[in-house]
């Protein structure tokens, strides 16, 4: 059964489930918790000690770091405009919770192997490797943005290796039908024209954390070691793919993204079977960053459902 959830508030409101619940708690007590989550900046927590190094695949190396432990594996899928390096806000949160959690970069993103345009290589098959190569064998995908295809095609491969997969800011890679459509036509053809900052970070967050965006921006230039070069999917992704779909599935949307917007993200919902839908009020594409509090719970939340 789909449950269609949204996860708002700081302070008094910690956890906000949209429906009726929601309607009971009143306008003005929603507002004030959805302002107080734009006005608070949250400074990047002191990390956990996390083992870092390179693992050796096939035809490439990865860089990644891991918290280690006998805990539930949860493995970070960056964006395109991030690295192994972007998950301040959850490595600390996610390991105190008994996880083992690891981030990598892919190819041509800090500290990993160049891309190499003749052997580019397919983006789930090098977490499959990765995967391998640090005993995994079944984890948690947590991923954002451009992370989302790469976690999506290896969810069609590899159903049987994941616990679970959560996907935030991102259409599944899904390259046809009305989620490809809609999808298309809300890009502007200036997209690439756009700073980086303003197509990814929600207009709340650059008014009220100028300093959150800068640290955003550092973390943006050191991703790419190159030109961007998005490696080949392994699936055709359709929007009839997405029944294939039967592991738990998490959805997170923020409610000011340019590119992947809470309508969207009930589009994706509504093909996907066991699925659940979070919406971060005021956030833009890049929620882990904007509102790590409601991310992080969000997923919390669900991964503790599906650990055993």
């Amino acid at each position: 059964m789909k449950r269609n959830s949204g996860v708002a508030g700081l302070g008094l409101l910690q956890s906000v489930v949209v429906g009726a619940g929601l309607a009971a708690l009143g306008a003005g007590v929603v507002e004030t918790a959805r302002s107080q989550v734009a006005m608070t900046p949250i400074p990047v927590p002191a990390q956990v000690p996390a083992k870092e190094g390179h693992a050796q695949l096939p035809d490439t190396r990865l860089f990644y770091w891991d918290t280690g432990g006998d805990g539930v594996p949860i493995v970070l899928l960056h964006p395109a405009t991030g690295s192994a390096l972007i998950w301040g806000y959850q490595q600390p949160v996610l390991a105190k919770a008994g996880y083992r959690v690891i981030g990598y970069s892919r190819r041509g993103y800090y500290n990993s192997a160049p891309f190499e345009r003749d052997k580019p290589g397919i983006g789930s098959e090098d977490l499959r490797q990765l995967a391998d190569a640090l005993g995994i064998r079944r984890f948690h995908a947590v991923a954002s943005a451009a992370g989302g295809s790469i976690a999506a095609d290896f969810a069609l491969s590899y159903q049987d290796r994941l616990l679970s997969l959560t996907i935030s800011s991102n259409s599944f890679g899904v390259r046809d039908g009305t989620i490809a459509q809609a999808a298309t036509f809300i890009r502007p053809k200036i997209w690439d024209e756009i700073p980086p900052e303003v197509r990814e970070l929600g207009p709340s967050y650059r008014a009220l954390n100028p300093e959150g965006v800068r640290q955003w921006v550092e973390l943006e230039h050191k991703a790419l070691i190159g030109r961007e070069f998005r490696q080949r999917l392994k699936n055709q992704m359709t929007q009839a793919r997405l029944k294939e779909l039967k592991l738990p599935t998490l959805l997170i949307a923020g409610a000011a993204d340019l590119v992947t917007p809470p309508s969207l993200s009930r589009m994706l919902q509504a093909e996907i079977p066991n699925s659940e839908l979070a919406v971060a009020p005021e956030a833009g594409h890049s929620v882990y960053w904007e509102q790590p509090d409601i991310f992080n719970r969000a997923v919390l939340d669900f991964v503790g459902k599906h650990s055993k």
